[in-house]
């Protein structure tokens, strides 16, 4: 799976932008309901978006991160010209979700980096 990911980030990315700015975008009579928390959704949607990214970490990887909170931001600013309505908090767990793909790929390597290194100090 990593794998797949690697050599295919950025039209899984493409793909990602596109599927998030739909359901973002798409003007609603009713906002549907759905199970579990609406700040939940955007943390994972947005942890997801930025998953590929930090997995492949190409040279630009941190200013995609920005770019991809600064996208999460733009959403919520077009969303009441939509008929939706933009709000902070989403804003906010949008970009969590972003830096905590980071983190945890940053936290993974680490681990990696450190079994490594003890298993070349027990030789």
């Amino acid at each position: 799976m990593i794998l797949l990911i690697k050599n295919h980030w950025k039209l899984i990315t493409i793909l990602l932008l596109i599927i998030i700015t739909i359901l973002s975008l798409s003007p609603l009579p009713k906002l549907p309901d759905v199970a579990g928390n609406d700040k939940i959704h955007h943390l994972i949607a947005y942890f997801f978006l930025a998953l590929p990214s930090a997995v492949s970490r190409p040279k630009n990887y941190l200013v995609l991160g920005m770019c991809f909170i600064a996208y999460g931001g733009l959403i919520e600013i077009l969303q009441p010209y939509v008929s939706r309505h933009g709000e902070w908090m989403d804003f906010l767990a949008n970009s969590t979700g972003v830096v905590i793909a980071f983190i945890a790929l940053f936290l993974a390597r680490l681990i990696k980096w450190k079994k490594l290194s003890n298993k070349s100090n027990d030789n």
